[in-house]
């Protein structure tokens, strides 16, 4: 272990870590929990959270910010697949686990073994899950999972015209317990005059009318719940019994059409960013004016420059599409990324930042002391959405849990 020069973190090794904060990942789940049971509802239980863990937790690694939301009261989890959830639960989460896009043929097994809850995407499912439960001599109606209902986003998920056949099929299946009910919204974060803002009304009607079917049926839906990250901020009518958080737990909303919402939806449920990726200064030059900078010299210096090496690159995360467009934080100021950004090295324009020295900290995005670059406004000024940013972190970035 090392200590170098302003930094947090210490460890030996290629000076590039993720830093990522699990009290601001607690403020951030509290303070959801509280924004979707207001006092005023008086409900008689309180409205659940699924905190939605895929995608190696959004790039902050999965199975960590688990424990840490686990500790701080979540009650689900969902993952994006059997071997997501698998990891999740060898960490030590003992609350239920949710696959959100269930299961391929020969999983059962293990599904069962793990006590993961498959999503059920299709009728034809029931008939195998029963098969490997009634394999391992289960006892009756202990086996959990969710029915996932398409109400069109055309992705996954039975069509609610085929509640009749998930029905029929339930009813044969003795070892199988239907805890929830769920759907998907295309949309939620649009709600301009277009027609895909009537898109997420519509999809609830027809998810409404569904679960009446499945109940005039005899099948109780158990947990209905529908709302994502931005129907969590916007949309309270969509909140059911349970809420699941994605980008929101991470410190940021979606985008919203119209644009003005995002600030609207900021004010009344205020976040933190939860990750911060840093990277230290390797190499400092000066460059004369018309000398090129990296690849293809996509980037020619047009006055006396200091360019500053960073010792990561689009192989840690840092998008490649951020070359001449993007920044990073150094000491406090932004310093414009000039040229490609390469597999493992990025370089930053530090001309007129006085005092860089090699082994200054970069931060790529998150907090740096007082200042902020949050990953959501870098993510819109390359087109992108957060997640993609967040996830791009790659498994060779060590990630530093601050508590």
């Amino acid at each position: 272990m090392t200590t170098t020069r302003n930094s947090k973190a210490h460890f030996s090794g290629r000076p590039v870590w993720a830093e990522v904060s699990l009290p601001a990942l607690t403020h951030n789940f509290k303070a959801i929990r509280a924004y979707v049971n207001p006092p005023e509802e008086k409900r008689k239980a309180p409205r659940k959270v699924l905190s939605i863990v895929k995608g190696n937790g959004y790039g902050h690694g999965g199975p960590q910010v688990a424990k840490a939301l686990e500790k701080a009261g979540s009650d689900w989890f969902g993952v994006t697949c059997t071997a997501e959830g698998i990891e999740v639960r060898k960490a030590g989460i003992r609350k239920p686990i949710l696959v959100l896009t269930s299961f391929w043929p020969g999983e059962e097994s293990r599904l069962l073994q793990h006590r993961l809850s498959p999503a059920i995407i299709r009728c034809d499912q029931l008939a195998a899950l029963e098969r490997a439960a009634a394999r391992r001599g289960l006892p009756k109606a202990s086996v959990g999972f969710h029915l996932k209902i398409d109400t069109g986003m055309n992705r996954l998920g039975i069509s609610p015209g085929d509640v009749e056949c998930f029905a029929r099929q339930f009813a044969k299946c003795r070892h199988l317990r239907l805890e929830g009910v769920f759907t998907h919204f295309a949309s939620s974060e649009v709600f301009a005059n277009s027609p895909v803002a009537e898109q997420t009304r519509r999809q609830e009607e027809r998810f409404h009318a569904a679960l009446e079917r499945l109940r005039g049926l005899g099948v109780d839906p158990g947990i209905v719940h529908l709302a994502n990250s931005a129907a969590i901020a916007s949309r309270p009518e969509t909140w059911g019994d349970m809420v699941r958080p994605g980008v929101i737990l991470y410190g940021y909303h979606p985008g919203y059409e119209p644009l003005e919402m995002r600030a609207e939806a900021e004010k009344k449920l205020p976040l933190k960013p939860v990750m911060s990726l840093r990277a230290r200064i390797i190499s400092l030059r000066n460059v004369p004016p018309g000398s090129g900078v990296g690849y293809n010299s996509k980037f020619v210096a047009e006055r006396p420059s200091k360019i500053a090496v960073l010792a990561a690159g689009y192989g840690d995360g840092i998008h490649r599409s951020l070359g001449n467009r993007g920044s990073v934080l150094v000491h406090g100021k932004l310093a414009p990324i000039v040229g490609i950004v390469s597999m493992d090295v990025t370089m930053v324009d530090v001309t007129e930042i006085p005092g860089v020295q090699i082994g200054d900290i970069a931060t790529v995005y998150g907090t740096d002391g007082e200042h902020t670059l949050p990953a959501n406004a870098v993510a819109r000024s390359i087109g992108t959405v957060t997640s993609d940013l967040l996830c791009a972190v790659t498994q060779r970035v060590p990630r530093i849990y601050l508590s």
